[in-house]
């Protein structure tokens, strides 16, 4: 088993997960995270962090999130330290079908 990042992250990227990560598996995009699933222990600390309950086991992966999660850690750089989230990550919190509307393959 493997923890990966869903979309309830697009938008948020609250990072509570990145400060407790062992193992600094966790990479930024412009406006989610992902976890690389071979780097990761599988320890799940970082789960209950998220506030937005956007880190899920991959037994609980609806079939994409693994794809995502493989792709964008191999482009998006490292993380290993909680930034400050956007300003404006409230409003999205409950927002449905994020991927579609909001997520951005670039880090700039």
């Amino acid at each position: 088993m493997t923890y990966l990042v869903n979309e309830k992250c697009i938008k948020c990227k609250l990072m509570d997960c990145v400060e407790v990560c062992p193992v600094d598996c966790f990479y930024e995009g412009k406006n989610m995270l992902v976890i690389k699933p071979d780097e990761c222990i599988d320890c799940g600390v970082c789960e209950p962090e998220c506030p937005v309950e956007a880190i899920i086991s991959d037994n609980d992966d609806d079939g994409r999130w693994m794809e995502i999660n493989k792709k964008y850690a191999d482009i998006w750089p490292n993380i290993s330290e909680k930034k400050d989230p956007p300003t404006d990550h409230e409003k999205f919190k409950d927002v449905k079908n994020k991927y579609e509307k909001y997520f951005k393959e670039n880090i700039e």
